[in-house]
Protein backbone atom coordinates (compact mmCIF):
# COMPACT_ATOMS: atom_id res chain seq x y z
CA UNK A 1 0.00 0.00 0.00
CA UNK A 2 1.49 3.42 -0.91
CA UNK A 3 2.97 5.40 1.95
CA UNK A 4 1.91 8.92 2.90
CA UNK A 5 5.25 10.07 1.51
CA UNK A 6 4.71 8.41 -1.85
CA UNK A 7 1.19 9.82 -2.13
CA UNK A 8 2.34 13.36 -1.42
CA UNK A 9 5.38 13.06 -3.67
CA UNK A 10 3.18 11.85 -6.55
CA UNK A 11 0.70 14.68 -6.09
CA UNK A 12 3.43 17.33 -5.82
CA UNK A 13 5.34 15.93 -8.80
CA UNK A 14 2.32 16.27 -11.09
CA UNK A 15 1.54 19.78 -9.90
CA UNK A 16 5.04 21.23 -9.86
CA UNK A 17 6.08 19.67 -13.17
CA UNK A 18 3.42 21.69 -14.98
CA UNK A 19 4.10 24.78 -12.88
CA UNK A 20 7.88 24.60 -13.49
CA UNK A 21 7.41 24.32 -17.25
CA UNK A 22 5.28 27.46 -17.20
CA UNK A 23 7.89 29.28 -15.06
CA UNK A 24 10.80 28.11 -17.25
CA UNK A 25 12.46 26.23 -14.39
CA UNK A 26 14.47 23.05 -14.57
CA UNK A 27 15.50 23.34 -10.88
CA UNK A 28 12.69 23.31 -8.34
CA UNK A 29 11.55 21.66 -5.12
CA UNK A 30 9.12 18.77 -5.34
CA UNK A 31 8.71 17.79 -1.69
CA UNK A 32 9.56 19.99 1.31
CA UNK A 33 9.13 17.94 4.49
CA UNK A 34 5.38 18.12 3.82
CA UNK A 35 4.55 15.06 5.99
CA UNK A 36 6.14 15.39 9.47
CA UNK A 37 6.91 11.68 9.69
CA UNK A 38 9.05 11.93 6.53
CA UNK A 39 11.55 14.80 7.03
CA UNK A 40 13.06 14.89 3.53
CA UNK A 41 13.55 17.51 0.85
CA UNK A 42 13.32 16.37 -2.77
CA UNK A 43 14.50 18.70 -5.51
CA UNK A 44 14.59 18.25 -9.24
CA UNK A 45 17.68 19.58 -11.06
CA UNK A 46 17.03 18.95 -14.75
CA UNK A 47 17.16 15.15 -15.18
CA UNK A 48 18.65 14.55 -11.72
CA UNK A 49 17.30 14.59 -8.18
CA UNK A 50 18.68 15.99 -4.93
CA UNK A 51 17.35 14.05 -1.92
CA UNK A 52 18.24 15.38 1.54
CA UNK A 53 17.20 13.91 4.88
CA UNK A 54 16.68 16.24 7.86
CA UNK A 55 16.74 13.83 10.82
CA UNK A 56 14.69 14.72 13.85
CA UNK A 57 16.72 15.53 16.95
CA UNK A 58 15.86 12.31 18.73
CA UNK A 59 16.15 10.26 15.54
CA UNK A 60 17.95 6.93 15.22
CA UNK A 61 14.83 4.92 15.71
CA UNK A 62 14.75 1.26 14.75
CA UNK A 63 14.19 0.71 11.05
CA UNK A 64 15.59 4.08 9.96
CA UNK A 65 17.81 2.55 7.29
CA UNK A 66 14.92 0.56 5.87
CA UNK A 67 12.87 3.74 5.67
CA UNK A 68 15.61 5.51 3.73
CA UNK A 69 15.79 2.69 1.23
CA UNK A 70 12.00 2.81 0.79
CA UNK A 71 12.09 6.61 0.34
CA UNK A 72 14.81 6.29 -2.28
CA UNK A 73 12.82 3.65 -4.14
CA UNK A 74 9.71 5.88 -4.09
CA UNK A 75 11.71 8.80 -5.49
CA UNK A 76 13.17 6.65 -8.27
CA UNK A 77 9.77 5.27 -9.29
CA UNK A 78 7.60 8.38 -8.89
CA UNK A 79 10.04 10.81 -10.53
CA UNK A 80 11.16 8.23 -13.09
CA UNK A 81 14.89 8.68 -12.64
CA UNK A 82 17.60 5.99 -12.49
CA UNK A 83 19.05 5.42 -9.00
CA UNK A 84 22.47 6.72 -10.09
CA UNK A 85 20.89 10.11 -10.83
CA UNK A 86 19.55 10.53 -7.27
CA UNK A 87 22.07 12.28 -4.99
CA UNK A 88 21.36 11.51 -1.34
CA UNK A 89 22.61 13.48 1.67
CA UNK A 90 21.87 13.90 5.36
CA UNK A 91 21.60 17.41 6.79
CA UNK A 92 22.92 17.09 10.33
CA UNK A 93 22.83 20.03 12.78
CA UNK A 94 26.31 21.56 12.87
CA UNK A 95 27.85 22.66 16.17
CA UNK A 96 28.10 26.47 16.11
CA UNK A 97 31.54 27.35 14.85
CA UNK A 98 31.87 24.79 12.06
CA UNK A 99 31.79 25.52 8.36
CA UNK A 100 28.23 25.56 7.04
CA UNK A 101 28.87 23.75 3.77
CA UNK A 102 31.84 21.39 4.12
CA UNK A 103 33.13 19.72 0.99
CA UNK A 104 31.86 16.17 0.64
CA UNK A 105 33.65 15.00 -2.49
CA UNK A 106 35.69 16.17 -5.44
CA UNK A 107 34.37 13.93 -8.17
CA UNK A 108 30.94 15.47 -8.75
CA UNK A 109 30.00 16.63 -12.23
CA UNK A 110 28.98 20.23 -12.89
CA UNK A 111 25.93 20.57 -15.13
CA UNK A 112 23.55 23.34 -16.20
CA UNK A 113 20.01 24.13 -15.07
CA UNK A 114 17.63 26.84 -16.27
CA UNK A 115 15.85 29.40 -14.12
CA UNK A 116 13.52 32.02 -15.61
CA UNK A 117 15.46 32.34 -18.86
CA UNK A 118 18.91 32.20 -17.24
CA UNK A 119 21.35 29.32 -16.85
CA UNK A 120 23.47 28.24 -13.88
CA UNK A 121 26.13 25.66 -13.17
CA UNK A 122 25.23 23.32 -10.29
CA UNK A 123 26.86 20.33 -8.61
CA UNK A 124 24.83 17.84 -6.57
CA UNK A 125 27.68 15.69 -5.27
CA UNK A 126 30.51 17.77 -3.89
CA UNK A 127 28.77 19.78 -1.14
CA UNK A 128 25.57 19.83 0.86
CA UNK A 129 24.65 22.97 -1.09
CA UNK A 130 24.25 22.73 -4.85
CA UNK A 131 25.36 26.15 -6.12
CA UNK A 132 21.85 27.59 -6.46
CA UNK A 133 19.59 28.44 -3.49
CA UNK A 134 16.05 27.78 -4.71
CA UNK A 135 14.38 29.72 -1.90
CA UNK A 136 15.76 33.06 -3.18
CA UNK A 137 14.37 32.69 -6.70
CA UNK A 138 11.78 35.48 -6.32
CA UNK A 139 14.26 37.78 -4.59
CA UNK A 140 16.61 37.34 -7.54
CA UNK A 141 13.78 38.16 -9.95
CA UNK A 142 13.03 41.26 -7.90
CA UNK A 143 16.65 42.42 -8.23
CA UNK A 144 16.61 41.79 -11.99
CA UNK A 145 13.47 43.91 -12.32
CA UNK A 146 15.12 46.82 -10.51
CA UNK A 147 18.64 46.59 -11.95
CA UNK A 148 18.45 48.51 -15.25
CA UNK A 149 20.98 51.31 -15.22
CA UNK A 150 21.81 50.62 -11.56
CA UNK A 151 25.04 49.78 -9.76
CA UNK A 152 24.54 46.51 -7.87
CA UNK A 153 26.67 45.20 -4.99
CA UNK A 154 26.41 41.50 -4.08
CA UNK A 155 27.95 40.74 -0.67
CA UNK A 156 28.70 37.13 0.38
CA UNK A 157 28.05 36.58 -3.30
CA UNK A 158 28.43 32.76 -3.28
CA UNK A 159 28.14 31.51 -6.89
CA UNK A 160 26.82 34.84 -8.17
CA UNK A 161 23.17 34.06 -8.92
CA UNK A 162 22.10 37.55 -7.80
CA UNK A 163 24.92 39.00 -9.91
CA UNK A 164 23.74 37.13 -13.01
CA UNK A 165 20.16 38.31 -12.50
CA UNK A 166 21.30 41.92 -12.03
CA UNK A 167 23.50 41.77 -15.14
CA UNK A 168 20.65 40.23 -17.15
CA UNK A 169 18.40 43.05 -15.93
CA UNK A 170 20.68 45.65 -17.50
CA UNK A 171 22.72 46.75 -14.48
CA UNK A 172 25.25 49.49 -15.21
CA UNK A 173 27.75 47.36 -13.32
CA UNK A 174 28.01 44.75 -10.58
CA UNK A 175 30.47 44.06 -7.78
CA UNK A 176 30.54 40.59 -6.21
CA UNK A 177 32.42 40.15 -2.93
CA UNK A 178 33.21 36.75 -1.41
CA UNK A 179 36.10 35.18 0.48
CA UNK A 180 36.10 32.00 -1.61
CA UNK A 181 38.11 31.82 -4.82
CA UNK A 182 36.06 28.75 -5.75
CA UNK A 183 32.78 30.66 -5.56
CA UNK A 184 34.15 33.73 -7.33
CA UNK A 185 35.36 31.54 -10.18
CA UNK A 186 31.93 29.87 -10.21
CA UNK A 187 30.37 33.35 -10.47
CA UNK A 188 32.55 34.04 -13.50
CA UNK A 189 31.45 30.79 -15.13
CA UNK A 190 27.78 31.62 -14.50
CA UNK A 191 28.20 35.06 -16.07
CA UNK A 192 29.99 33.54 -19.07
CA UNK A 193 27.31 30.87 -19.41
CA UNK A 194 24.78 33.68 -19.94
CA UNK A 195 27.11 35.76 -22.17
CA UNK A 196 27.23 38.46 -19.48
CA UNK A 197 30.92 38.54 -18.64
CA UNK A 198 32.84 41.80 -19.01
CA UNK A 199 34.74 44.52 -17.21
CA UNK A 200 31.52 46.00 -15.82
CA UNK A 201 31.15 42.94 -13.60
CA UNK A 202 33.85 43.00 -10.93
CA UNK A 203 34.63 40.09 -8.60
CA UNK A 204 36.48 40.82 -5.34
CA UNK A 205 38.02 38.23 -3.03
CA UNK A 206 37.80 39.64 0.49
CA UNK A 207 36.54 39.13 4.02
CA UNK A 208 33.20 40.96 3.64
CA UNK A 209 33.24 42.57 7.09
CA UNK A 210 36.71 44.01 6.57
CA UNK A 211 35.88 45.02 2.99
CA UNK A 212 32.74 46.82 4.18
CA UNK A 213 34.65 48.79 6.79
CA UNK A 214 37.18 49.90 4.16
CA UNK A 215 34.58 50.63 1.48
CA UNK A 216 32.55 52.80 3.85
CA UNK A 217 35.44 55.30 3.88
CA UNK A 218 35.58 55.47 0.06
CA UNK A 219 33.40 57.39 -2.40
CA UNK A 220 31.92 54.43 -4.31
CA UNK A 221 28.17 54.00 -3.88
CA UNK A 222 25.67 51.43 -5.15
CA UNK A 223 21.97 51.66 -5.97
CA UNK A 224 21.11 48.09 -4.94
CA UNK A 225 22.96 46.08 -2.29
CA UNK A 226 22.31 42.38 -1.68
CA UNK A 227 23.45 41.14 1.73
CA UNK A 228 22.83 37.42 2.23
CA UNK A 229 25.43 36.17 4.75
CA UNK A 230 25.81 32.63 6.07
CA UNK A 231 24.80 32.06 9.70
CA UNK A 232 28.42 31.41 10.63
CA UNK A 233 31.73 31.50 8.79
CA UNK A 234 35.35 30.90 9.61
CA UNK A 235 38.46 30.72 7.45
CA UNK A 236 42.22 31.04 7.71
CA UNK A 237 41.85 34.12 5.49
CA UNK A 238 39.53 35.80 8.00
CA UNK A 239 40.34 37.80 11.08
CA UNK A 240 38.31 35.93 13.69
CA UNK A 241 34.89 34.49 12.85
CA UNK A 242 31.59 35.71 11.46
CA UNK A 243 28.35 35.21 13.38
CA UNK A 244 25.24 36.73 11.77
CA UNK A 245 23.43 37.27 15.07
CA UNK A 246 26.43 38.89 16.72
CA UNK A 247 27.68 40.87 13.72
CA UNK A 248 24.60 41.92 11.75
CA UNK A 249 24.17 45.38 13.30
CA UNK A 250 27.73 46.44 12.53
CA UNK A 251 27.47 44.86 9.07
CA UNK A 252 24.19 46.65 8.26
CA UNK A 253 25.55 49.98 9.48
CA UNK A 254 28.50 49.77 7.10
CA UNK A 255 26.47 48.38 4.19
CA UNK A 256 23.89 51.15 4.39
CA UNK A 257 26.60 53.80 4.11
CA UNK A 258 27.36 52.36 0.64
CA UNK A 259 23.85 53.08 -0.67
CA UNK A 260 23.12 55.91 -3.05
CA UNK A 261 20.48 58.31 -1.59
CA UNK A 262 17.57 56.56 -3.34
CA UNK A 263 19.05 53.09 -3.09
CA UNK A 264 17.84 49.98 -1.31
CA UNK A 265 19.40 47.02 0.44
CA UNK A 266 18.11 43.45 0.61
CA UNK A 267 19.18 41.72 3.82
CA UNK A 268 18.40 38.05 4.42
CA UNK A 269 19.41 35.19 6.65
CA UNK A 270 18.53 31.51 6.93
CA UNK A 271 19.52 31.35 10.62
CA UNK A 272 16.31 30.05 12.22
CA UNK A 273 16.87 31.75 15.59
CA UNK A 274 17.79 35.12 14.15
CA UNK A 275 16.39 38.22 15.87
CA UNK A 276 16.85 41.65 14.30
CA UNK A 277 18.59 43.93 16.81
CA UNK A 278 16.13 46.65 17.86
CA UNK A 279 18.87 49.23 17.30
CA UNK A 280 18.80 48.41 13.57
CA UNK A 281 15.57 50.43 13.31
CA UNK A 282 17.63 53.60 13.80
CA UNK A 283 19.60 52.88 10.59
CA UNK A 284 16.74 53.13 8.09
CA UNK A 285 13.32 51.72 7.19
CA UNK A 286 13.14 47.92 7.40
CA UNK A 287 10.26 46.17 5.62
CA UNK A 288 10.14 42.41 6.07
CA UNK A 289 9.30 40.61 2.82
CA UNK A 290 8.98 37.06 4.16
CA UNK A 291 7.16 34.80 3.92
CA UNK A 292 5.62 36.38 0.81
CA UNK A 293 8.95 36.48 -1.03
CA UNK A 294 9.28 32.66 -0.93
CA UNK A 295 8.33 30.79 -4.14
CA UNK A 296 5.44 28.30 -4.15
CA UNK A 297 7.63 25.20 -4.31
CA UNK A 298 9.35 26.20 -1.03
CA UNK A 299 6.49 25.15 1.19
CA UNK A 300 8.18 25.65 4.57
CA UNK A 301 7.96 29.36 5.26
CA UNK A 302 10.56 29.46 8.05
CA UNK A 303 13.60 28.68 5.89
CA UNK A 304 14.75 32.30 5.67
CA UNK A 305 13.86 35.89 6.53
CA UNK A 306 14.37 38.81 4.16
CA UNK A 307 14.06 42.58 4.58
CA UNK A 308 14.07 45.48 2.14
CA UNK A 309 15.97 48.33 3.79
CA UNK A 310 15.99 51.95 2.71
CA UNK A 311 17.98 54.85 4.14
CA UNK A 312 16.18 57.88 5.50
CA UNK A 313 13.11 57.66 7.80
CA UNK A 314 13.72 55.00 10.39
CA UNK A 315 11.70 52.15 11.81
CA UNK A 316 10.79 48.49 11.28
CA UNK A 317 7.64 47.73 9.30
CA UNK A 318 6.06 44.65 10.80
CA UNK A 319 4.52 41.83 8.78
CA UNK A 320 1.01 43.17 9.53
CA UNK A 321 1.90 46.51 7.88
CA UNK A 322 2.34 48.49 11.08
CA UNK A 323 5.58 50.41 11.67
CA UNK A 324 7.61 50.13 14.84
CA UNK A 325 9.60 53.35 15.28
CA UNK A 326 13.29 53.42 16.04
CA UNK A 327 13.90 53.17 19.81
CA UNK A 328 14.87 56.30 21.67
CA UNK A 329 18.59 56.68 22.17
CA UNK A 330 19.70 55.51 25.55
CA UNK A 331 22.93 54.76 27.24
CA UNK A 332 23.93 51.20 26.36
CA UNK A 333 24.43 48.73 29.15
CA UNK A 334 27.15 46.98 27.18
CA UNK A 335 29.57 47.94 24.45
CA UNK A 336 27.74 48.12 21.09
CA UNK A 337 29.21 46.53 17.96
CA UNK A 338 31.89 48.58 16.24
Amino acid sequence: MPTAFRNRLSKNARHFRRWAEHQRLSAYRVYDRDVPDFPYVVERYASRVHLVEYPRRAERREGGENEREAILQDVVEVLEVPPEDVFTKTHLPQPWGRAQYPRLATSGEDFVVEEQGLQFWVNLADRLDTGLFLDHRLTRARVRGEARGKRVLNLFSYTGAFTVYAAAGGAEGTTSVDLSNTYLEWTGRNLALNSLEGRRHVRVRADVLRWLADAATQKARWDVVVLDPPPFSTSNAMRGTFDVQRDHLRMLRHALTLLAPSGKLYFSTNYRRFALDERAAALGTFEELTPGILPPDVQRKDVLRCWEVRPGPTGVRERDGSTKPAPARRRPTHRPPE
